[in-house]
C-alpha cells in the first residue's frame, strides 16, 4: 500500500491522518517535497526524525525548495529499492532526483527539487547562495531521463515536486511562466508510460483528470495493494561456546604435571 501526501514544511501533525493507520511493515507514505524536519540539526529535531524513523512503514520524502541542503547532503547515500537514496533513521528516507524505485511491489520514478518562487537569478555563473542547490544538476536531468530509458520508459507513479509545465495553466489559469525544471517534466511526460503522477508546490489539492493530481494536505491512498504481513526481523543472536567441562582424567593429568 502507498500514500502520498505533499509539502510538510515541517508540521508533522499529518502523520495523524487515519488512512495512515492502514499502512503495514513495507507499505510506504511518500512525500512530494518541502518535508522541512531536517531544519535546524538541533536535539529535539533529531529526536523526532527518530521517531518518524521508528515507524512501522516507510516514511519516503522527495526534496523541495525549502529543505536545509547542506545538512541533508550529511546524511549517507545508499541503494534502496534500485535507487539511491539518503538513509535519515530507521525506515525515514530521502528518494533522490532522477531515481528509479520499486516500493510497496510499484514502480516510481522520483524527480525532486525545484525553483523556489524568490529564486529568479539561477543562471548566474558565480552566486553562491545557497539556495542554488535547489536546482537539479545536468547531471540529474540526465541520469533521470537514463533511468527512466532502462526501465522502458515505464512506472506505475511518478513524483514530482515541481508540475510539468503543461499542468500549470490547469492550476493557475492564466498564469504562463514556467523554469527549465517544468520543461524537463513535460519531456518526461511525453516519454513515460505511468499511472498516475504526484507533484507538490502549489499549496492546494486538485485532481487534473485523468492522471495528475496536485496534492498539498491531503493523503491520499495510490495503491490499496495489501503486501503480507511482514515479521519484524530481529538481529540473530550470537550463540555462546560453553567451556568444556574437565573430565576426572584431565584433572589427573593436571595433578601429576
Amino acid at each position: 500500500m502507498i500514500c502520498v501526501t505533499g509539502d510538510l514544511h515541517g508540521d508533522i501533525t499529518r502523520f495523524r491522518s487515519p488512512v495512515l493507520k492502514k499502512l503495514r511493515r513495507g507499505d510506504a507514505l511518500i512525500i512530494t517535497g518541502d518535508f522541512g524536519c531536517i531544519w535546524d540539526g538541533s536535539k529535539k529535531e533529531k529526536k523526532m526524525l527518530k521517531k518518524l524513523g521508528k515507524k512501522k512503514y516507510n516514511v519516503l520524502f522527495a526534496e523541495g525548495v525549502h529543505e536545509n541542503f547542506d545538512l541533508l547532503e550529511e546524511y549517507p547515500v545508499e541503494q534502496w529499492c534500485g535507487g539511491k537514496t539518503r538513509l535519515i533513521s530507521g525506515n525515514l528516507r530521502q528518494l533522490m532526483r532522477g531515481q528509479y524505485y520499486t516500493i510497496a511491489e510499484k514502480t516510481v520514478f522520483v524527480f525532486g527539487g525545484g525553483q523556489s518562487e524568490e529564486n529568479n537569478s539561477y543562471l548566474e555563473p558565480d552566486d553562491e547562495k545557497s539556495w542554488i542547490k535547489e536546482l537539479p544538476t545536468d547531471e540529474e536531468l540526465e541520469e533521470g531521463l537514463r533511468n527512466l530509458e532502462q526501465h522502458g520508459n515505464e512506472a506505475d507513479f511518478i513524483i514530482s515536486y515541481e508540475p510539468p509545465a503543461r499542468m500549470i495553466e490547469f492550476i493557475d489559469i492564466g498564469k504562463t511562466s514556467r523554469n527549465h525544471i517544468n520543461t524537463y517534466l513535460d519531456k518526461v511526460l511525453d516519454t513515460a508510460k505511468f499511472k498516475m503522477w504526484y507533484f507538490g508546490k502549489r499549496h492546494i489539492n486538485k485532481l487534473i483528470p485523468p492522471r495528475y493530481r496536485c496534492i498539498f494536505d491531503a493523503v491520499d491512498v495510490a495503491d490499496d495493494t495489501r503486501l503480507p504481513k511482514q515479521k519484524k526481523q530481529k538481529p540473530e543472536k550470537v550463540k555462546k561456546e560453553k567451556p568444556e567441562k574437565k573430565t576426572k582424567k584431565d584433572k589427573t593429568a593436571g595433578e601429576e604435571e
